[in-house]
């Protein structure tokens, strides 16, 4: 596991009064859910379930698919382990940049690894394809047709879409019932990145039944504990008083991309809100530093992503007034150069 997937405000002694590091949207209001979770807490004398089968039927239900075809894990990364657990030994192509988790988790289970740039690079003899599809850190969203044809084209390959980011654009990827159609396709989701609750840790898998069948297997029990359980139910149960405004946060990305051009920086174009950029000069690490300390922002430092230089950083957007404030401490910082 790589240090730093994004929020790392503990490292600095100062405020951080603007997280522009974490991909998840930051204005929710958690109260109600902290209510709720107080209001349950003495459930933890006991036991949880040994796998979480009742968040498991709240989602199937939620997304049209049967509850044999949905795997609740702790947070999506322990669905990457065990995936890599599963498919141990084999060969596994990486769209990249991307999520390092993906390639770490391989290493841990003794895969060959490849990285590729795009789904037409697939070598002959793979065996695995894993794909972020909105792309962290590029922001970029897998036209979905394309996407189609690549897994019907390769029935043999299995193809592991990590899907955390897709609340964040308004591009169309594959949908849950859409994939249990498919016997080599297992698509992640997250409900730390829809409803912005990375403490709790909550993932889940779609795929067809046989697939998820074997997954089951791998998994050790009570990975979910009682107040993740808790937590789950109770924001799947009030979805629709977190929403998210996709266009705005995308079009703010946008802007953001656009203001930086004009200062030299070199901007990837994204379909969500993930925005990755290039400096002209210098490294992120610096950059990140003096706007943390200087101004209480936190960016991320985006050199640690395989295929990645130095000079990459990523960052998500907040408001409108945050966004130009951030803005500004770059230009600042550039011109201090």
């Amino acid at each position: 596991m790589i240090e730093g997937h994004g929020d790392d405000a503990y490292r600095y002694g100062c405020e951080i009064k603007h997280n522009f590091s974490t991909n998840v949207y930051c204005g929710f209001d958690h109260s109600a859910l902290v209510r709720h979770l107080a209001s349950v807490a003495g459930s933890i004398k006991r036991y949880p379930e040994p796998s979480p089968s009742s968040v498991e039927k709240v989602l199937a239900d939620q997304k049209g698919v049967t509850a044999r075809s949905v795997m609740v894990t702790n947070g999506a990364t322990e669905a990457i382990y065990l995936i890599a657990q599963m498919m141990r030994g084999s060969k596994s192509c990486i769209v990249e940049p991307t999520f390092s988790e993906y390639r770490d988790a391989c290493a841990v289970h003794g895969h060959t690894v490849c990285g590729i740039t795009d789904m037409t690079a697939i070598p002959e003899d793979a065996d695995a394809v894993w794909l972020c599809n909105p792309n962290n850190p590029t922001g970029q969203v897998t036209d979905s047709d394309m996407l189609r044809r690549c897994i019907e084209c390769n029935p043999s390959v299995l193809f592991i879409i990590d899907g955390a980011y897709a609340d964040y654009s308004m591009v169309r990827t594959m949908d849950e019932k859409e994939v249990c159609g498919y016997g080599n396709v297992i698509l992640l989701g997250s409900l730390t990145k829809r409803f912005a609750i990375p403490g709790l840790r909550i993932g889940y898998a779609v795929a067809n039944h046989k697939i998820l069948d074997r997954l089951r297997a791998m998994r050790m029990p009570w990975s979910v504990n009682q107040l993740a359980i808790e937590g789950a139910k109770y924001m799947l149960a009030h979805a629709s008083e977190y929403p998210i405004d996709a266009t705005t946060l995308h079009s703010e990305a946008v802007r953001i991309g656009e203001s930086l051009s004009k200062l030299g920086i070199e901007i990837t174009p994204t379909d969500c809100n993930i925005l990755l950029g290039r400096l002209p000069h210098g490294k992120a690490r610096d950059l990140k530093d003096y706007l943390a300390e200087r101004h209480g922002i936190l960016i991320r430092d985006a050199g640690n992503f395989h295929g990645l230089s130095p000079a990459h950083f990523r960052i998500a957007p907040l408001s409108s007034s945050e966004n130009d404030t951030l803005i500004g401490a770059i230009a600042e910082w550039l011109s201090e150069q």
